[in-house]
Protein backbone atom coordinates (compact mmCIF):
# COMPACT_ATOMS: atom_id res chain seq x y z
CA UNK A 1 0.00 0.00 0.00
CA UNK A 2 1.18 3.51 -0.78
CA UNK A 3 0.99 5.77 2.26
CA UNK A 4 1.00 9.42 1.21
CA UNK A 5 0.89 12.36 3.60
CA UNK A 6 -0.09 15.44 1.65
CA UNK A 7 2.03 18.52 2.30
CA UNK A 8 0.97 20.72 -0.60
CA UNK A 9 0.49 18.96 -3.93
CA UNK A 10 -1.76 15.96 -4.46
CA UNK A 11 -0.52 12.94 -6.42
CA UNK A 12 -1.66 12.41 -9.98
CA UNK A 13 -3.56 9.14 -10.05
CA UNK A 14 -5.80 7.40 -12.55
CA UNK A 15 -8.91 5.23 -12.29
CA UNK A 16 -9.42 5.80 -8.56
CA UNK A 17 -12.24 4.42 -6.41
CA UNK A 18 -12.26 6.87 -3.52
CA UNK A 19 -13.87 7.10 -0.12
CA UNK A 20 -13.49 10.23 1.99
CA UNK A 21 -13.77 11.07 5.67
CA UNK A 22 -11.79 11.36 8.90
CA UNK A 23 -11.74 7.60 9.50
CA UNK A 24 -10.86 7.93 13.17
CA UNK A 25 -10.79 4.37 14.44
CA UNK A 26 -11.93 2.72 11.19
CA UNK A 27 -15.08 1.46 12.90
CA UNK A 28 -17.81 -0.74 11.40
CA UNK A 29 -19.37 2.14 9.48
CA UNK A 30 -16.02 3.03 7.95
CA UNK A 31 -15.47 -0.59 6.98
CA UNK A 32 -18.62 -0.50 4.84
CA UNK A 33 -17.08 2.35 2.86
CA UNK A 34 -13.76 0.54 2.51
CA UNK A 35 -15.51 -2.59 1.27
CA UNK A 36 -17.18 -0.51 -1.46
CA UNK A 37 -13.92 0.81 -2.88
CA UNK A 38 -12.30 -2.62 -2.60
CA UNK A 39 -15.13 -4.01 -4.74
CA UNK A 40 -14.15 -1.57 -7.49
CA UNK A 41 -10.74 -3.21 -7.77
CA UNK A 42 -12.52 -6.00 -9.66
CA UNK A 43 -13.12 -3.46 -12.43
CA UNK A 44 -9.54 -2.22 -12.56
CA UNK A 45 -9.79 0.75 -10.20
CA UNK A 46 -7.35 1.56 -7.41
CA UNK A 47 -8.84 1.62 -3.92
CA UNK A 48 -8.00 5.05 -2.49
CA UNK A 49 -8.88 6.13 1.06
CA UNK A 50 -8.78 9.92 1.50
CA UNK A 51 -8.48 10.76 5.20
CA UNK A 52 -8.84 14.31 6.48
CA UNK A 53 -6.41 14.79 9.37
CA UNK A 54 -7.31 16.93 12.38
CA UNK A 55 -5.53 17.63 15.67
CA UNK A 56 -6.16 15.82 18.93
CA UNK A 57 -5.91 12.23 20.15
CA UNK A 58 -7.02 9.45 17.83
CA UNK A 59 -8.54 6.01 18.40
CA UNK A 60 -5.94 4.65 15.98
CA UNK A 61 -2.51 6.18 15.58
CA UNK A 62 -1.57 7.07 12.00
CA UNK A 63 0.72 4.03 11.87
CA UNK A 64 -1.94 1.69 13.30
CA UNK A 65 -4.51 2.93 10.79
CA UNK A 66 -2.12 2.51 7.88
CA UNK A 67 -1.29 -1.05 8.95
CA UNK A 68 -4.98 -1.95 9.31
CA UNK A 69 -5.95 -0.49 5.93
CA UNK A 70 -3.08 -2.25 4.20
CA UNK A 71 -4.25 -5.57 5.63
CA UNK A 72 -7.77 -4.80 4.39
CA UNK A 73 -6.47 -4.35 0.84
CA UNK A 74 -6.50 -0.58 0.31
CA UNK A 75 -4.08 0.46 -2.44
CA UNK A 76 -3.43 4.09 -1.48
CA UNK A 77 -3.92 5.95 1.80
CA UNK A 78 -3.94 9.74 1.39
CA UNK A 79 -3.73 11.75 4.60
CA UNK A 80 -4.69 15.38 4.01
CA UNK A 81 -4.49 17.98 6.80
CA UNK A 82 -7.77 19.79 7.25
CA UNK A 83 -6.02 23.16 7.00
CA UNK A 84 -7.27 26.57 5.88
CA UNK A 85 -6.68 25.77 2.23
CA UNK A 86 -8.98 22.75 2.36
CA UNK A 87 -11.48 24.34 4.77
CA UNK A 88 -11.97 27.38 2.51
CA UNK A 89 -12.07 25.51 -0.78
CA UNK A 90 -15.53 25.54 -2.36
CA UNK A 91 -17.16 22.14 -2.72
CA UNK A 92 -17.17 22.15 -6.52
CA UNK A 93 -13.57 23.36 -6.64
CA UNK A 94 -12.55 20.45 -4.39
CA UNK A 95 -14.31 18.00 -6.71
CA UNK A 96 -13.04 19.56 -9.94
CA UNK A 97 -9.41 20.14 -8.90
CA UNK A 98 -8.71 17.29 -6.49
CA UNK A 99 -11.18 14.43 -6.96
CA UNK A 100 -11.26 14.74 -10.75
CA UNK A 101 -8.16 16.73 -11.64
CA UNK A 102 -5.65 14.96 -9.38
CA UNK A 103 -7.16 11.64 -8.35
CA UNK A 104 -9.13 10.97 -11.56
CA UNK A 105 -11.92 9.41 -9.54
CA UNK A 106 -14.26 7.06 -11.39
CA UNK A 107 -16.17 6.04 -8.25
CA UNK A 108 -16.73 7.76 -4.89
CA UNK A 109 -18.35 6.26 -1.78
CA UNK A 110 -19.38 8.44 1.18
CA UNK A 111 -21.59 8.17 4.22
CA UNK A 112 -24.94 9.89 4.41
CA UNK A 113 -23.60 12.48 6.86
CA UNK A 114 -20.44 13.35 4.89
CA UNK A 115 -19.76 17.07 4.48
CA UNK A 116 -16.99 18.85 2.60
CA UNK A 117 -15.99 22.20 1.17
CA UNK A 118 -16.24 25.74 2.49
CA UNK A 119 -18.72 26.07 5.36
CA UNK A 120 -19.45 22.34 4.92
CA UNK A 121 -21.83 23.14 2.09
CA UNK A 122 -20.81 20.04 0.18
CA UNK A 123 -23.40 17.32 0.85
CA UNK A 124 -23.71 13.78 -0.50
CA UNK A 125 -26.54 15.00 -2.74
CA UNK A 126 -24.34 17.76 -4.17
CA UNK A 127 -21.51 15.28 -4.64
CA UNK A 128 -23.86 13.03 -6.63
CA UNK A 129 -24.84 15.98 -8.86
CA UNK A 130 -21.19 16.86 -9.42
CA UNK A 131 -20.47 13.22 -10.19
CA UNK A 132 -22.91 13.39 -13.08
CA UNK A 133 -21.35 16.65 -14.25
CA UNK A 134 -17.74 15.46 -14.11
CA UNK A 135 -18.23 11.82 -15.00
CA UNK A 136 -17.84 9.68 -11.89
CA UNK A 137 -20.23 7.43 -9.99
CA UNK A 138 -21.28 8.29 -6.43
CA UNK A 139 -22.65 5.82 -3.88
CA UNK A 140 -24.12 7.13 -0.62
CA UNK A 141 -24.22 4.66 2.28
CA UNK A 142 -26.51 4.73 5.29
CA UNK A 143 -25.01 4.65 8.76
CA UNK A 144 -24.43 1.39 10.61
CA UNK A 145 -26.58 1.16 13.73
CA UNK A 146 -26.22 -0.39 17.18
CA UNK A 147 -28.78 -0.23 19.94
CA UNK A 148 -30.85 2.34 18.07
CA UNK A 149 -27.86 4.68 17.71
CA UNK A 150 -25.67 5.42 14.71
CA UNK A 151 -22.14 4.02 14.96
CA UNK A 152 -19.65 6.88 14.94
CA UNK A 153 -16.19 7.75 16.19
CA UNK A 154 -17.86 9.81 18.92
CA UNK A 155 -19.79 6.74 20.08
CA UNK A 156 -16.59 4.67 20.16
CA UNK A 157 -14.76 7.38 22.13
CA UNK A 158 -17.53 7.54 24.72
CA UNK A 159 -17.32 3.80 25.34
CA UNK A 160 -13.53 3.81 25.51
CA UNK A 161 -13.50 6.63 28.05
CA UNK A 162 -15.86 4.57 30.23
CA UNK A 163 -13.65 1.48 29.96
CA UNK A 164 -16.40 -0.49 28.23
CA UNK A 165 -14.05 -2.53 26.08
CA UNK A 166 -16.61 -5.11 24.96
CA UNK A 167 -18.94 -2.39 23.65
CA UNK A 168 -16.05 -0.57 21.97
CA UNK A 169 -15.06 -3.83 20.28
CA UNK A 170 -18.62 -4.30 18.98
CA UNK A 171 -18.57 -0.79 17.49
CA UNK A 172 -15.12 -1.16 15.98
CA UNK A 173 -15.61 -4.68 14.70
CA UNK A 174 -12.39 -5.73 16.46
CA UNK A 175 -10.76 -5.35 19.87
CA UNK A 176 -9.35 -1.95 20.79
CA UNK A 177 -5.57 -2.24 20.73
CA UNK A 178 -2.29 -0.42 21.24
CA UNK A 179 0.79 -1.13 19.14
CA UNK A 180 4.35 -0.45 20.26
CA UNK A 181 7.86 -1.79 20.62
CA UNK A 182 8.67 -3.63 23.85
CA UNK A 183 10.97 -1.43 25.92
CA UNK A 184 13.14 -1.98 28.96
CA UNK A 185 11.38 -1.00 32.17
CA UNK A 186 12.98 -0.42 35.55
CA UNK A 187 13.22 -4.17 36.17
CA UNK A 188 11.16 -4.07 39.35
CA UNK A 189 8.63 -6.54 37.98
CA UNK A 190 11.27 -9.16 37.24
CA UNK A 191 12.89 -8.72 40.65
CA UNK A 192 10.04 -8.54 43.14
CA UNK A 193 6.73 -8.76 41.28
CA UNK A 194 5.81 -10.41 37.98
CA UNK A 195 7.89 -10.24 34.78
CA UNK A 196 6.16 -7.90 32.35
CA UNK A 197 6.53 -6.40 28.88
CA UNK A 198 6.27 -2.65 28.54
CA UNK A 199 5.28 -0.39 25.68
CA UNK A 200 4.76 3.37 25.73
CA UNK A 201 1.81 4.58 23.62
CA UNK A 202 1.98 7.77 21.62
CA UNK A 203 0.64 10.84 23.40
CA UNK A 204 -1.62 11.24 20.33
CA UNK A 205 -3.26 7.88 21.02
CA UNK A 206 -6.64 7.92 22.81
CA UNK A 207 -6.40 5.52 25.76
CA UNK A 208 -9.04 3.93 28.01
CA UNK A 209 -9.12 4.74 31.75
CA UNK A 210 -6.09 3.92 33.86
CA UNK A 211 -6.45 0.49 35.36
CA UNK A 212 -6.03 -3.25 34.85
CA UNK A 213 -7.45 -5.05 31.83
CA UNK A 214 -7.70 -8.63 30.60
CA UNK A 215 -5.75 -8.68 27.36
CA UNK A 216 -4.24 -10.51 24.43
CA UNK A 217 -0.75 -9.64 23.21
CA UNK A 218 0.31 -10.40 19.66
CA UNK A 219 3.88 -10.79 18.50
CA UNK A 220 3.48 -11.54 14.82
CA UNK A 221 1.58 -14.82 14.61
CA UNK A 222 2.08 -15.63 18.29
CA UNK A 223 -0.66 -14.71 20.77
CA UNK A 224 -0.36 -14.64 24.56
CA UNK A 225 -3.12 -14.26 27.13
CA UNK A 226 -2.46 -11.90 30.00
CA UNK A 227 -3.39 -8.87 32.05
CA UNK A 228 -2.40 -5.30 31.24
CA UNK A 229 -2.01 -2.23 33.42
CA UNK A 230 -2.55 1.18 31.83
CA UNK A 231 -1.26 4.10 33.86
CA UNK A 232 1.59 5.61 35.81
CA UNK A 233 2.12 2.74 38.30
CA UNK A 234 1.69 4.93 41.42
CA UNK A 235 3.22 2.35 43.75
CA UNK A 236 6.43 2.52 41.70
CA UNK A 237 6.13 6.19 40.80
CA UNK A 238 6.47 6.44 37.00
CA UNK A 239 6.10 9.85 35.34
CA UNK A 240 4.72 8.66 31.99
CA UNK A 241 1.66 6.71 30.86
CA UNK A 242 2.68 3.14 30.15
CA UNK A 243 1.11 -0.11 29.00
CA UNK A 244 2.55 -2.94 31.12
CA UNK A 245 1.48 -6.52 30.44
CA UNK A 246 2.03 -9.76 32.33
CA UNK A 247 1.89 -12.62 29.83
CA UNK A 248 0.57 -15.96 31.02
CA UNK A 249 2.90 -18.88 30.31
CA UNK A 250 5.68 -16.86 28.68
CA UNK A 251 9.26 -16.44 29.88
CA UNK A 252 10.84 -15.26 26.60
CA UNK A 253 12.99 -12.18 26.13
CA UNK A 254 10.75 -10.01 23.96
CA UNK A 255 12.61 -6.71 24.17
CA UNK A 256 12.71 -4.82 20.90
CA UNK A 257 9.84 -6.76 19.33
CA UNK A 258 6.65 -5.13 18.06
CA UNK A 259 3.66 -5.94 20.24
CA UNK A 260 -0.06 -5.40 19.70
CA UNK A 261 -1.98 -5.39 22.99
CA UNK A 262 -5.73 -5.99 22.64
CA UNK A 263 -7.97 -4.93 25.52
CA UNK A 264 -10.79 -7.37 26.24
CA UNK A 265 -12.27 -6.39 29.61
CA UNK A 266 -11.72 -3.79 32.32
CA UNK A 267 -10.93 -5.37 35.70
CA UNK A 268 -10.24 -2.59 38.19
CA UNK A 269 -8.93 0.99 38.42
CA UNK A 270 -5.24 1.65 38.96
CA UNK A 271 -4.41 2.26 42.61
CA UNK A 272 -1.47 2.94 44.89
CA UNK A 273 -0.53 0.18 47.33
CA UNK A 274 1.24 0.63 50.68
CA UNK A 275 3.97 -1.88 49.74
CA UNK A 276 5.30 -4.05 46.92
CA UNK A 277 3.98 -7.07 48.81
CA UNK A 278 0.44 -5.65 48.78
CA UNK A 279 0.81 -4.94 45.07
CA UNK A 280 2.10 -8.47 44.45
CA UNK A 281 -0.91 -9.98 46.24
CA UNK A 282 -3.33 -7.89 44.19
CA UNK A 283 -1.54 -8.80 40.97
CA UNK A 284 -1.87 -12.47 41.87
CA UNK A 285 -5.63 -11.99 42.20
CA UNK A 286 -5.69 -10.10 38.89
CA UNK A 287 -3.89 -13.00 37.21
CA UNK A 288 -6.32 -15.54 38.68
CA UNK A 289 -9.26 -13.43 37.49
CA UNK A 290 -7.71 -13.20 34.05
CA UNK A 291 -7.17 -16.93 33.74
CA UNK A 292 -10.72 -17.55 34.94
CA UNK A 293 -11.98 -15.17 32.23
CA UNK A 294 -10.19 -17.05 29.46
CA UNK A 295 -11.40 -20.39 30.83
CA UNK A 296 -14.97 -19.09 30.59
CA UNK A 297 -14.46 -17.34 27.25
CA UNK A 298 -12.28 -19.70 25.14
CA UNK A 299 -13.17 -17.92 21.87
CA UNK A 300 -11.38 -14.77 23.11
CA UNK A 301 -8.04 -16.59 23.17
CA UNK A 302 -7.50 -16.37 19.43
Amino acid sequence: MEYLRIQKEFPRLSGSAVTLGKFDGVHRGHKKLVEKILKQKEYGAKAVLFAFVTSGQKILSCEERADLLEKMGVDILLECPLDDRIRHMKAETFVKEILVGDLHAVYVAVGEDFRFGYERKGTPALLAELGKKYGFCVEILSKEMMGGRKISSTYVREELKKGRMEKAASLLGRNFSVTGTVEHGRGIGHKVLFPTVNIIPSTKKLMPPEGVYISLSRFGERVFMGITNVGYKPTVGEKFLGVETYLFDCSEDLYGQECVVEFLKFQRPEQKFPSFEALRCQMQMDVENGKRYFAQNPMDKA
